[in-house]
């Protein structure tokens, strides 16, 4: 990820830098992957507010992400790399060979015009998504489900990647980015790669 210094116009900026965003390649979401993001602002179902301090901000729309990656075998490609608002990893937008669209979390090194596919037998490339029985030991991934088919649940924040260290049985080893070592079912699904690290960094 690229990071530019800002310009010290006030003292507080003076050592302050920021991503350079040069990743991002398109500026408008999909709209058909857009969901409405709601906000309490505090109160609940009865209107009374129940949270003090909470508010303002602006407004964000949910984008779909696609956690499953359950078209096996149809190939997709990277049309754009887009900014998300609600989380701190960039997204890929992928075109499907069957015109389905869908929104993925974007792994380090993924280019517009790649391709990429899920299944059970593909190649262990970033990007591609298999079960965790047939992605060789040592490989770095992403996006982790805890059951068969229910979606990925962890290792999805920027800069975050786990690590397949051991097989046994129908369970894998993985080991998580804060070192704990995590049995998982074989048959759960992984992204190959780590997960882009686009989020705010300040010195």
């Amino acid at each position: 990820m690229a990071i530019k210094k800002m310009n010290p116009v006030t003292p507080g900026m003076r050592f302050r830098v920021a991503p350079a965003f040069d990743e991002i390649t398109k500026s408008t979401p999909e709209k058909s992957l857009l969901a409405p993001l709601k906000k309490s602002g505090g109160r609940n179902n009865e209107g009374k507010m129940t949270a003090r301090n909470i508010g303002g901000g602006h407004k964000r729309r949910l984008r779909i992400v696609d956690f499953k990656r359950n078209k096996f075998g149809v190939p997709a490609t990277v049309k754009a790399i887009e900014y998300d608002p609600n989380r701190t990893a960039r997204l890929a937008l992928l075109y499907y060979a069957d015109g389905a669209k869908a929104y993925i979390i974007a792994p380090e090194g993924l280019e517009v015009g790649q391709k990429v596919i899920s299944g059970e037998l593909v190649a262990p490339e970033v990007g591609n998504a298999m079960q965790l029985m047939n992605i060789p030991l040592g490989t770095i991934v992403h996006n982790l489900e805890l059951k068969p088919g229910k979606g990925a649940a962890m290792v999805r924040s920027a800069g975050g990647y786990a690590q397949i260290v051991a097989r046994e049985g129908k369970y894998v080893t993985a080991k998580l980015p804060s070192g704990e070592m995590r049995l998982v079912l074989g048959k759960c699904m992984a992204t190959v790669g780590t997960v882009s690290n686009g989020d705010h960094m300040y010195v």
